[in-house]
């Protein structure tokens, strides 16, 4: 019984809907139906006073109650707004519970039917008083995002979607929990009939018998008519679900969107930082505003419609003032780069600046102690940004970064935007701190400028991932509109290296040291210019490659972020300390994948200098692999003990993003948050992922192996790996997989490609 209750979560659900849309005929659904062994608890505002209306307070008490005794809740009001929803969303996750909306969109003339013609309703909303309640709460309705702290928001459209939603929760047992995520959100929606125009085709002889009062609906006048509000939704396209005074709102929408869709836009497309090591590591001003300006001006020139913003908290800062002066020496674009005067955590709330990136000037063990802006960042972001960068990295070197998504559920993110910290260590000249370079300024700004080039770097990779992600919903709305063909749409929206994109975004230019670029002149790479990112740590290395069957010599360049595998392989010494090495030794080291893409996903890297993709691969390295592989089947097994449900495959990627072979150990599940696009799934689920055994054997016969540079594979439709079956996005894949029973495709029934606790395990 103790075992039972160390694994149960109670889970809060927030119904959110208008009078009408089924909110209560749910919950009682759910609460009379649970089949798996949870308890549920209906909160009902409409009943809450001993059978009669009560208050909100009194609805988070009882939810408060229930919880505590270790029930689960069902928050049955319309909640219609993000301010109604706030204090439950806070209250179940103070009480360590997952919050989940399920959002009843049902058409709105449905709703005002059920409405006007119900009778008994405990709350006495009935009649016709109830079509003008709904046409005023659906003006205000605001739809559930996940930045409000919500895990899992489910959409019902329909009575058929509402009935999936109750059978999922009724089989929702104690221990049990749901993907997180969006789902059944639809990105457009087919305009309703006007609320006005569905009342005067209402039947007059049931508005004047119900039991509200009497309502003569020719009498309301066009003033009353209010135009619905245009909906903010950053997770999806959204389209309101009645139209009022349609040609006056496609106007006010168009210019609204437009202007959301800019503002939106320049804060993703924004860091904020502070001065780097000029205040506890007491780096000399003068020269640290020379290596910002120069950074800043260098980053600037190779991407268009980005923007920086040095921060500091002091009118009088001296590096605030010095960087002004040098930036308009150099001409800098003051609309791209400019100082600000303010608390690097309220940028938006009192300054009215969006900034999805902020940097943090961190200390090298990613802690939150010492003071400044560091403990700022950590005390605005609260503890989801400790466990988020653990996640990430455990430490940092002098000239580094390192990127930490903020949870949905950080303070931060949600009242300022922040979607992204970019942690930053720089040189240390206070001799009563790690590091000490006793006055060592050539060094130190070396160092220094590797740091802002590091941060700049990482912001641009954000960006680039934003950017991508907005190309691919363009793709997507203008497919959907006959604009462009479905293939065309994929094949543009998922081929990260097209040249249409490169031109649409000049944001995707690599940063190339002018070193780098040389190097890419002189060999005439061309793939350098897709691939390549410097790093201040790892300097960017080209190799050639000998392709025999074509006869020609290409060339692989690996960006900054595809360096820290080769690191780790060959000075593992320095990260003795880290939680995510799981073992080493002379020839490899076993990694926790620091994004992981399943509940269990590790990497077996080998430690073979100039060993960096299976195309260096030859026969006298099949014992480093069959090592290699006998080690990812112990690794596997022993998570076997721990979970006897998981399968696991072994093998490597085709074309591999990071430098230095390495092994992927993978369970089948697919459950993790950092599986998030259609390159992810189908790096691991096609041809792509080749198979440890099939390398092994084919490198025996052959002497080398065969990889498919053909990158498209990763653009193909989302498919079921067990039964093949279609799905249109990531999110409603994972719904699929989390109940797909069906068996695994038969060749990877075969030769241990599939490993699991009831199949003998061959070492190799």
């Amino acid at each position: 019984m103790k075992e039972e209750e160390r694994g149960r979560k109670e889970v809060v659900v927030v119904l959110v809907g208008p009078p009408g849309s089924g909110k209560s005929s749910f919950a009682e659904a759910v609460v009379g139906g649970s089949t798996a062994g949870r308890h549920w608890v209906r909160v009902c505002q409409d009943t809450i006073g001993n059978g009669k209306a009560g208050t909100k307070i009194q609805c988070l008490k009882a939810a408060s109650d229930a919880l505590k005794e270790g029930k689960s809740v069902l928050v049955d009001r319309c909640n219609l707004e993000r301010e109604q929803r706030a204090d439950f969303v806070k209250l179940g996750s103070t009480l360590h519970a997952d919050v989940h909306a399920v959002s009843l969109d049902l058409p709105a003339k449905v709703c005002i039917s059920r409405a006007v013609s119900r009778k008994g309703h405990d709350g006495n909303l009935q009649g016709g008083k109830a079509a003008l309640v709904v046409n005023r709460m659906l003006q205000k309705k605001e739809t559930p995002l996940l930045t409000e702290g919500f895990s899992r928001i489910m959409c019902c459209n329909d009575d058929g979607d509402i009935k999936k939603a109750v059978d999922l929760y009724n089989d929702l047992g104690p221990s049990d929990s749901l993907p997180s995520g969006v789902f059944g959100q639809k990105s457009k929606r087919p305009v309703q009939v006007g609320i006005m125009k569905f009342l005067k085709k209402a039947d007059a002889s049931s508005v004047e018998t119900s039991s509200g009062p009497k309502l003569a609906l020719t009498e309301i006048k066009p003033a009353q008519q209010n135009p619905l509000p245009k909906q903010e939704n950053v997770e999806a396209g959204f389209a309101c679900p009645m139209e009022v005074e349609k040609g006056l709102n496609d106007k006010m929408e168009n210019e609204e969107h437009a202007k959301e869709s800019d503002y939106c836009d320049v804060g993703s497309r924004t860091l904020a930082f502070p001065s780097i090591s000029t205040a506890d590591f007491q780096f000399d001003l003068d020269r640290a505003s020379d290596i910002i300006v120069d950074t800043a001006a260098n980053f600037l020139q190779k991407f268009d419609n980005i923007r920086l913003i040095l921060v500091d908290l002091s009118e009088k800062s001296r590096i605030l003032s010095l960087v002004k002066q040098k930036a308009a020496k150099k001409s800098i674009d003051s609309n791209r780069f400019f100082t600000c005067v303010g608390d690097i955590t309220q940028l938006h709330t009192r300054g009215g600046l969006q900034c999805s990136v902020i940097g943090n000037a961190a200390n090298w063990r990613l802690k939150p102690g010492g003071g400044g802006v560091n403990a700022a960042i950590y005390n605005a972001a609260g503890e989801s940004l400790q466990h988020a960068t653990k996640k990430c990295a455990d430490a940092l070197r002098p000239g580094t970064s390192v990127v930490v998504p903020l949870p949905s559920t950080s303070p931060l993110r949600q009242r300022e935007g922040v979607t992204h910290v970019i942690h930053v260590l720089g040189p240390n000249m206070n001799p009563m701190r790690p590091d000490y370079l006793k006055n060592d300024y050539t060094r130190g700004s070396k160092i220094l400028r590797e740091a802002y080039n590091s941060l700049f770097e990482n912001f641009a990779s954000i960006v680039q991932s934003y950017m991508g992600k907005q190309n691919s919903e363009s793709g997507a709305e203008k497919s959907a509109s006959g604009g462009t063909s479905p293939n065309d749409t994929k094949m543009k929206r998922e081929d990260s290296h097209g040249s249409e994109r490169m031109k649409k975004h000049k944001l995707f230019q690599p940063i190339m040291t002018a070193k780098q670029q040389h190097e890419c002149t002189k060999v005439n790479a061309p793939n350098c210019h897709d691939d390549a990112m410097t790093s201040s740590a790892v300097p960017s290395q080209t190799r050639q490659v000998d392709n025999k069957r074509n006869d020609v010599v290409t060339s692989k360049t690996w960006g900054s972020w595809a360096q820290s595998l080769y690191e780790l392989a060959m000075n593992p010494e320095k990260y003795k300390n880290s939680d995510s090495i799981l073992e080493t030794s002379d020839e490899y080291i076993v990694l926790k994948d620091l994004y992981p893409k399943a509940k269990r996903h590790i990497l077996v890297i080998s430690r073979m200098d100039g060993l960096d993709s299976l195309a260096d691969v030859k026969k006298e390295h099949l014992p480093l692999l069959r090592r290699m592989h006998s080690a990812g089947v112990k690794w596997a097994q022993k998570f076997l003990e721990e979970d006897a449900a998981l399968e696991f495959r072994l093998g490597y990627h085709s074309v591999p993003s990071m430098r230095q072979l390495h092994l992927h150990i993978i369970s089948q599940d697919f459950n993790s948050a950092s599986l998030k696009n259609k390159k992810h799934w189908n790096s691991f689920t096609t041809s792509f992922f080749r198979d440890s055994v099939d390398v092994i054997e084919e490198i025996e016969q052959n002497g080398s192996t065969t990889t498919s540079t053909d990158e498209k594979v990763l653009a193909m439709e989302l498919r079921c790996h067990r039964c093949r079956s279609a799905h249109p996005n990531i999110p409603k894949l994972k719904s699929h997989i989390a109940i797909c029973k069906s068996s695994f495709p038969s060749h990877l029934l075969q030769k241990n490609r599939l490993l699991s606790s009831t199949m003998h395990m061959d070492r190799t």
